[in-house]
C-alpha cells in the first residue's frame, strides 16, 4: 500500500496489509491482505477460532499487530489513531458499557467525550433511541437493559458521532427477532447512504440475506473473499459453500446409528 492512502480520495473504506498477530508461538492471524469497498456490506466469517474477531481488534486499533498496516478511509490506524477513529464506528462483541448510566447519559457522555456539540448530541441521542426503539427506555439504566437493548444503544453510541464506517462483532448475537429486526433495517439505511458496514458473523444466513461481499477465514488466513454470488459459486446456499471452504465433514450414513434407534 502506498503512502498516497494519506489521502482519502478514491481510497477503500477499509484496507489491510500484511496483518499478523501471535501470542508467543501462537498464531492467531497470519499474514493478511484485504480490501473493502467504500459503499458495501462486507461479511467476515469463519469457524471459531478462525482469528475474525482477532482481526477486528486489530483493525480498529484496540489489539496492536505483530505486523502489517490497515488504513480507514485512507487514514493509517496505527499512524494517525485519533483521525482514523473519527471514521469508524465500532460494537465490539462482549462489550462492557458504563452500567450506572442511563441509554440517554450514555449517548451523551460519549458525544461530549468525542468534542461533539451538546445540541447535535441531544437531538442525535433522541433520533437514535426513536429509530432503534429504544425511548421508553432512554432512562433506564443499562443495567436492567435485555441483551438485545444493550446490542441496540452500543450501536447507537457507534453511530452516534455519523461515521463513514462501521465494524461490528456479532451484532445480532443473542437478539430477539423484533431487536434483530430493527438493527438489520438500520444498517440497511445507513449502507443505502453510501456508508461501509463490515460485519462478523457466525450466521451464514444473515451474511447471505445482507451482504454484498464476504471475506472466509480459517485458521488465521483469508481462505476466499469477494461478491457473495463469487463466493458462494455453484451451492446453493452460502452456507453450503462455507462448509466446504473450511473442510467440513458431512456425517456419513453409518454413523451415530444409535441415535436413530428407539431402544435405549
Amino acid at each position: 500500500m502506498s503512502t498516497e492512502q494519506g489521502n482519502t480520495t478514491g481510497a477503500p473504506a477499509l484496507a489491510f496489509r500484511g496483518l499478523a498477530k501471535a501470542y508467543g508461538d501462537k498464531v492467531v492471524v497470519r499474514g493478511i491482505d484485504l480490501d473493502v469497498p467504500t459503499g458495501s456490506f462486507y461479511g467476515l466469517v469463519g469457524p471459531n477460532g478462525a482469528g475474525k474477531t482477532t482481526t477486528l481488534s486489530m483493525v480498529t486499533g484496540l489489539l496492536r499487530p505483530n505486523q502489517g498496516q490497515v488504513w480507514i478511509h485512507g487514514v493509517d490506524v496505527w499512524a494517525d489513531p485519533v483521525r482514523a477513529k473519527q471514521l469508524m464506528g465500532v460494537l465490539p462483541d462482549g462489550l462492557r458499557l458504563f452500567e450506572r448510566l442511563s441509554g440517554t447519559e450514555l449517548l451523551s457522555y460519549l458525544g461530549r467525550l468525542r468534542g461533539m456539540p451538546v445540541d447535535v448530541v441531544d437531538s442525535r441521542s433522541r433520533e437514535l433511541l426513536d429509530v432503534l426503539d429504544l425511548t421508553s427506555a432512554g432512562d433506564k439504566l443499562v443495567a436492567d437493559y435485555s441483551t438485545g437493548m444493550r446490542k441496540k444503544i452500543t450501536l447507537a453510541t457507534a453511530l452516534l458521532h455519523s461515521p463513514p464506517l462501521l465494524l461490528l462483532d456479532e451484532p445480532l448475537e443473542a437478539v430477539d427477532p423484533v431487536s434483530a429486526r430493527i438493527i438489520r433495517e438500520v444498517l440497511q439505511a445507513y449502507v443505502a447512504g453510501g456508508r461501509t458496514v463490515v460485519l462478523s458473523s457466525h450466521v451464514m444466513a444473515l451474511v447471505e440475506e445482507l451482504c454484498s461481499h464476504v471475506a472466509v477465514m480459517n485458521d488465521g488466513v483469508i481462505v476466499t473473499s469477494g461478491p457473495v454470488a463469487q463466493v458462494r459459486g455453484d451451492a446453493a446456499t452460502l452456507d453450503d459453500a462455507f462448509f466446504h471452504i473450511v473442510g467440513g465433514r458431512d456425517i456419513g450414513q453409518g454413523g451415530l446409528e444409535w441415535l436413530r434407534s428407539s431402544q435405549g
